[in-house]
């Protein structure tokens, strides 16, 4: 079977090379190498060692993934006619995905390979980070960064950060999670006689530093409380203690019950500065919700029921089952496609058992975002109005209806009417592609923002509002008009 034996270069220069490698590598027949830019390369040629790279398979491509698919092919190609000696930097095991393609197609019984060592960048660079280990720490792709895989309270190493372009990459990452004044470490050929470190702050990573494959930049972790902010882990970890033995007695007291009005109340809040278009304020309001969302979870965890990582695993699930036209093979081209194929898979979901068309709509609720879902699953089963003409002669007559039972004073006539009237005004707005509890919303603020207009006109008089007639309170009200309010 085609066999291929990877060895690693080390490190640095030939120097860190064990003996064995060494005696391995002058002595090759033909010796292939990921590439020539190496310091240890360069000495063997200097002692008559010849090799082939594959440096030229780096330009014929866009994407590191498609280059290192080509070079393991090659190999594999090299390998049916003799046994293959390939070198990599460092240690074999340690950042080469070419080794790692070769393992994959070892398990799959398309060559043998054998691995020897070679030290990795990692010994020497403990050292020259100054940091141990048993402590724990990242090891990093420079080229395939990403800021949800950084653990910053870990230390953390970034390898083949060998140009600008891919430290301005690394900077942009880390900046999402570390402040921008944060000190680096960027250390080039560890511990070889080539050595250098030098120690700049985050934002400067990309500034004109001299950089190499042999580059690595240290990261050490994050010491300031409030640094952590905004991790997921030290959210979790602050509620888990408000609502521990030491934390707040209000926390502690607070039931999935006592909690409703709270979750309602914030969501609308967050609504409210949606709708008013305000960034700040819109942060601030999620951010309540999601305290809401962590507060439940910590109560359903302290009752040992479930923690925020079984909702998180049922909703990534649910995601992911429910979008088979993005995380399988089904297909969807329009919004109505999806939805249909949501409930399908809701359907599905619940064993197959059929359910009344209006259960659960809009179930928990309030009044009006209710009757809204209950007539868009009701008009969904073909129970509507051909058209808005229809719909508006059904308001005309529940209100003359209302008019009726508020002239005969009967009250609670009056009341069952009145919802009436409602619930077609609903209608209504949903043949006119209104959503109604946005529209009530909006009505709301703007009577909140001119009646503040008219409060200012009263308290800028120095008398009270009882001092004025309503025909002059009206006036105010008018001008609030007149400003845009």
């Amino acid at each position: 079977m085609n066999h291929i034996t990877v060895i690693g270069l080390g490190a640095g220069d030939l120097n860190q090379l064990p003996l064995g490698i060494y005696k391995k590598l002058t002595a090759a027949d033909k010796l292939y190498v990921r590439t020539a830019e190496h310091p240890v390369l360069n000495e063997l040629s200097a002692e008559g060692v010849t090799y082939e790279s594959f440096d030229q398979i780096y330009e014929s491509h866009d994407r590191f993934e498609d280059v290192y698919a080509e070079i393991t092919e090659k190999l594999v190609q090299l390998a049916e006619s003799a046994p293959v000696l390939y070198a990599v930097p460092g240690h074999p095991l340690v950042a080469e995905q070419t080794v790692q393609n070769l393992l994959a197609l070892e398990k799959a019984n398309r060559i043998t390979l054998t691995i020897e060592g070679g030290q990795s960048f990692l010994d020497p660079l403990f050292t020259a980070a100054g940091f141990d280990p048993v402590d724990g720490f990242q090891l990093l792709d420079g080229t395939a960064l990403v800021s949800e895989s950084i653990n910053p309270g870990q230390h953390v190493i970034i390898g083949q950060v060998y140009d600008s372009m891919t430290a301005s990459d690394v900077k942009l990452e880390l900046m999402k999670k570390y402040p921008d004044e944060h000190v680096v470490k960027v250390v080039t050929a560890a511990g070889s006689k080539a050595e250098e470190i030098r120690e700049v702050k985050l934002y400067e990573l990309d500034h004109g530093l001299a950089l190499s494959n042999l580059t690595s930049v240290y990261v050490p972790p994050l010491e300031k409380e409030e640094d952590f902010y905004g991790e997921f882990s030290k959210l979790r970890e602050i509620i888990s203690i408000l609502r521990s033995p030491v934390g707040c007695p209000w926390d502690r007291e607070q039931t999935h019950e006592s909690l409703k009005r709270y979750l309602i109340e914030e969501t609308y809040e967050f609504l409210e500065a949606v709708d008013r278009g305000d960034i700040d304020e819109m942060i601030d309001e999620l951010g309540d919700v999601l305290l809401q969302v962590m507060l439940h979870a910590q109560v359903g965890e302290d009752d040992g029921y479930f923690n925020i990582r079984d909702v998180i695993q049922g909703v990534s699930a649910k995601m992911v089952r429910r979008h088979p036209h993005v995380f399988a093979d089904a297909e969807a081209e329009t919004a109505e496609d999806v939805t249909d194929a949501w409930q399908q898979i809701k359907h599905e979901e619940k064993g197959g058992v059929p359910s009344r068309l209006l259960e659960n709509a809009g179930s928990g609720l309030p009044a009006l975002m209710q009757a809204y879902e209950i007539q868009k699953k009701a008009a969904k089963a073909g129970f509507d109005w051909d058209d808005q003409t229809d719909a508006w002669d059904k308001f005309e007559e529940e209100w003359q209806e209302f008019q009726e039972e508020v002239a005969n004073g009967d009250k609670p006539a009056s009341l069952r009417e009145f919802g009436d009237v409602l619930f077609a005004l609903v209608n209504v707005s949903r043949f006119h592609g209104i959503y109604p509890e946005e529209a009530l919303t909006m009505a709301n603020q703007k009577f909140i923002s001119r009646f503040q207009f008219v409060e200012d006109r009263v308290n800028e008089s120095g008398k009270p509002f009882k001092a004025f007639s309503l025909g002059e309170l009206d006036e105010f009200w008018k001008k609030a008009k007149k400003h845009g309010l």
